[in-house]
Parts: structure tokens; sequence; C-alpha cells
């Protein structure tokens, strides 16, 4: 499966789309995938061209750069909803259509090490909110605008298999701009 979900397909495709996300995840614990993200990305772009960074995968797809503001936005948007969840009963969690959020943003242009950095400094408290959760906070729910009732251990889950979908996006793109 392709792991794009266009925002004007997300309903119709969103079960397919969250099954091939945890078929990813597998067994993995995600709090643990989760923390291995940020130092991952530092890791594997350090001393990598500016060009490079900056190349799609192919035209009209995304570079790495891209790929890094994207989390940093997913985890903005995480963050968001995890809160509601933990603060609300039930709350509405609405969907975004990621590419209109690439183009109107500016992801093209955004300097690498500010995209890294806005996704560690969410990710940290994230991290650190979710290790402290109890078994009743995880199990609260919010109501996504295209997949329907999510618990807060499923959207945990949901975001450490992201986390993987995109680290193999990066090796693709990188592996393309080496040809």
């Amino acid at each position: 499966m392709t792991f794009s979900n266009p925002a004007g397909n997300a309903v119709a495709s969103a079960a397919a789309y969250v099954r091939a996300l945890l078929e990813v995840l597998g067994s993995r614990p995600p709090l643990e995938v989760l923390n291995e993200l940020v130092p991952w990305l530092a890791e594997r772009t350090q001393g990598i061209g500016e060009a490079t960074l900056r190349q799609p995968e192919a035209p009209g797809k995304w570079s790495v750069v891209h790929v890094v503001q994207h989390l940093a936005d997913s985890e903005l948007v995480f963050g968001f909803r995890l809160r509601m969840i933990l603060t609300q009963d039930e709350p509405e969690l609405v969907g975004y259509d990621q590419d209109r959020w690439a183009h109107a943003l500016g992801y093209q242009d955004v300097p690498l090490d500010l995209a890294l950095g806005q996704l560690r400094g969410l990710r940290t408290p994230h991290l650190r909110l979710a290790r402290a959760l109890t078994p009743r906070q995880l199990e609260r729910v919010g109501r996504h605008s295209e997949r329907g009732p999510e618990s807060v251990a499923h959207l945990l889950k949901l975001m450490a298999a992201h986390d993987l979908v995109h680290r193999r996006q990066i090796e693709r793109i990188l592996a393309a701009a080496r040809r």
C-alpha cells in the first residue's frame, strides 16, 4: 500500500491506511519508536548537502526537508489532539490536508535545522507526557473526522508508525538523489 492518504479520499481509505500503518509498527513499543525519531533524523541528515536535502524523490513529491517539516507539523497536531482527548469528553479531532499544509506553509523554504528544532521542541514534552499517562488516560477517546473513534493508546501507535513510514521515505529520497 502507498502511504499517501490524500484529503479528498481520506474517509474512504482510512481503514486501509490505519491497517497499513499498524502493520509497519508491528509489535514495537510506540514510545520506543517515538523516542528514536529526532536522533535518527539528526544522524541521517548530518553532512548531507543542502541541494540533496531539497531534492524531491520524484517530480511532484517531497524532499527530505519537506518530510522533516511535515513530521514537525504532525507532532504539533498530535500534541493538540492529545491534549484535547485528555481534557475533554470525546472531542472531535479534525483531519487536515498535509499537501495543502506543505504548499501553504512554504515547506520548500524551511531551513532543515529550524524544522528539526521544531520537531525536537515538540516531541520532547510529548514523550514526557506520554510516559506519565495512566491506563485510564490511555483509554480516553477522541472522534477523528476521517477515522472515527481513536484512543490515546491508538494515537501513540499511529504516530510511531507514521515516524517509521517517513523514515523509510527519507531513505528512498536519499537513495534517489544518489542515482
